[in-house]
């Protein structure tokens, strides 16, 4: 067989694979974060910065920035039982590859090159809950670009759960104009050094 078709073949082949291994990954974690409302609570948060952000009047924007506490409590208070909820799930299932590209397998064969997503999760939930709750007493915008961050973040690791690390640093890029390095260096000092530790970085 001609080495080019054989090539070809080869990579039609992995592509198959790593497809369907994304695929019941994406049915995995959806499985559980569909029992919650976090992506829309999220979208309502940072939605509502931005219009806080807008306004011209110091009491007004005051006022918004009170209005969101509650769903900020809400989403942090919802995403803390999707990870209790996920902490469940064997360890083989919850494994990311570190590398920067999906390949079929790696997480089974070459399990010294993935990290555990429950951990990352955990890390995650941390840091939204001591974002939303204010623990450093921030000035509200200060706040909201630090829970920002720790959303974005968060968001990032589920994407690279389900493609690739790469593909999830394109979308962050895509959908929230903000470049991986930018967020991981807006989130709290905890979460960046806890966060760090465990994807070996």
């Amino acid at each position: 067989m001609d080495i080019f078709v054989l090539f070809i073949l080869l990579a039609i082949g992995a592509h198959v694979l790593k497809t369907r291994e994304q695929a019941q990954r994406i049915a995995l974690l959806g499985s559980y974060l569909g029992k919650f409302q976090v992506e829309k609570l999220m979208q309502d948060v940072l939605s509502g910065y931005q219009r806080a952000l807008g306004e011209n009047d110091e009491t007004r924007q005051a006022q918004v920035w009170r209005h969101l506490e509650p769903t900020e409590q809400t989403l942090s208070e919802q995403f803390n039982r999707f990870v209790l909820e996920f902490a469940n799930v064997a360890e083989p299932q919850t494994r990311l590859s570190r590398l920067p590209l999906a390949l079929p397998f790696v997480s089974q064969y070459f399990p010294a090159s993935t990290l555990d997503l429950r951990k990352l999760l955990s890390v995650h939930a941390h840091g939204i809950a001591q974002a939303a709750q204010n623990r450093p007493g921030q000035a509200p915008k200060s706040k909201a670009f630090t829970l920002s961050a720790e959303l974005m973040l968060m968001q990032h690791s589920c994407h690279w759960f389900c493609r690739s690390k790469t593909v999830a640093s394109a979308r962050l890029l895509a959908r929230h104009q903000t470049a991986y390095a930018q967020v991981l260096a807006a989130v709290a000092p905890s979460t960046r050094q806890a966060y760090r530790q465990l994807i070996g970085n």
